[in-house]
């Protein structure tokens, strides 16, 4: 956070109270008065500084862990998923949902965090009895209190639909509820990150329209991450992918596996951690569209659309677009015929030309040689943050975690 950040901070905080003695008043800024400044990024294209940000997924897909995840290398200055080094900083968090004791700190003990720079949100106190925090109505109290802890560089808000005292299914009420946390978040400097979830049944659907509640959630937020979990066929991790940004780069992501582990130090405690794998490209529809798609049953369909595909691209690149309208009009569901695609090896890659992306065939005997090597080697998984002090029990210790090889510096 920095020292502009807490001036504008304590500024908006000495204006709104003196609102409260004075009145009020609205003040026009004329547009040749403001500089241009460029975005602050905590991570680059994934979280950045002053701005909210939604994080939502199904029910299993860890989506607390990975936001502990983000606090872990953010106040260590750890390396996020991409290799990209973080700045240390503080981290605020408030759940209505886990407990700091048994689930939050063990699952940050876990992922090498510095619990000197982690401050939970327990209560409210002042002229009256101690009370619970409330996300809906003490958005002013965080602020003074980010304050005195010197700042922070992320804030994570878990659910974020407790800062709406409405409707959540009402745009102008979640709206209402959420401009006090946005306006913290700008003042402040500190990225500002809520979980959410799925809704139930929204399968297949625009990613950013499945959070739950109104739309005004996805619409608020300037970035919105999904997750879903893979089926067996598919490796049996999870993905996590950008559905939204108004600020950079929608799409890509990268694929993560959750494991528990004991805690030598603390008897008796287990906690989960993020291991993170591979980037992957496509849009988060596409994405979760691999991710979630049935099982197929053997032969039928998925040879079917093996055949199609492999007619299709055999004279060369051809617009996915194409392929998937193609596809559909010979009765081919989009999520057999992508299963074909990964079956086939078939490389999607953006074109610089027409826009969008392109399937080609990858050369000949391409897959074959990528399926040897892979299966000649160990899968290379990075433990998110500094390497150096994880281990397979999160206190140093740097035996080999059962199945991967912990190489340092490979993200």
């Amino acid at each position: 956070m920095t020292d502009n950040s807490l001036e504008r901070g304590m500024a908006l905080l000495d204006a709104r109270i003196a609102e409260r003695c004075y009145g009020t008043e609205v003040e026009l800024q004329r547009g040749d008065t403001i500089t241009p400044e460029p975005i602050t990024w905590l991570w680059p294209g994934w979280l950045a500084a002053g701005k909210l940000h939604i994080l939502a997924g199904a029910p299993g897909t860890g989506k607390t862990t990975i936001a502990l995840a983000f606090a872990a290398t953010a106040t260590q200055g750890g390396r996020w998923p991409d290799g990209a080094q973080a700045a240390p900083g503080n981290v605020v968090i408030w759940s209505g949902e886990d407990d700091p004791t048994d689930t939050i700190v063990p699952r940050l003990i876990a992922m090498g965090a510095d619990r000197k720079r982690i401050f939970f949100v327990s209560g409210v106190t002042g002229n009256v009895a101690r009370r619970p925090f409330d996300p809906a109505t003490d958005a002013e109290e965080l602020h003074a209190a980010i304050l005195r802890a010197g700042g922070a560089s992320l804030l994570i808000v878990d659910p974020i639909t407790s800062a709406v005292t409405g409707d959540s299914h009402k745009n102008a009420e979640v709206r209402r509820g959420l401009q006090p946390l946005a306006d913290l978040a700008a003042s402040t400097g500190c990225a500002l990150l809520g979980i959410s979830h799925f809704s139930k049944g929204t399968a297949g659907r625009e990613p950013t329209e499945r959070v739950t509640g109104s739309l005004a959630f996805g619409a608020f937020a300037r970035i919105v991450m999904v997750t879903a979990k893979r089926s067996a066929e598919e490796g049996g991790d999870r993905v996590l992918c950008r559905s939204k940004s108004n600020i950079g780069t929608d799409s890509g992501g990268f694929a993560y596996d959750l494991q528990q582990v004991a805690l030598d130090r603390y008897t008796g405690v287990e906690a989960s951690r993020v291991l993170w794998g591979d980037a992957i490209e496509g849009t988060a529809r596409e994405i979760l569209a691999t991710a979630e798609a049935a099982p197929e049953k053997e032969g039928g369909a998925i040879s079917e659309a093996t055949r199609f595909l492999t007619d299709m691209l055999s004279d060369g690149s051809k617009r996915q677009s194409d392929v998937l309208e193609f596809a559909e009009a010979e009765g081919i569901a989009e999520r057999t015929i992508r299963r074909a695609k990964k079956s086939l090896g078939v490389v999607s890659k953006k074109s610089a030309y027409a826009g969008g992306w392109i399937w080609e065939l990858p050369p000949p005997n391409m897959a074959k040689m990528a399926k040897n090597a892979e299966d000649g080697q160990q899968k290379k998984v990075a433990i998110l943050g500094n390497l150096g002090h994880l281990g397979a029990n999160g206190n140093g210790d740097t035996r080999p975690i059962k199945g991967i090889e912990i190489v340092e510096g490979v993200i």
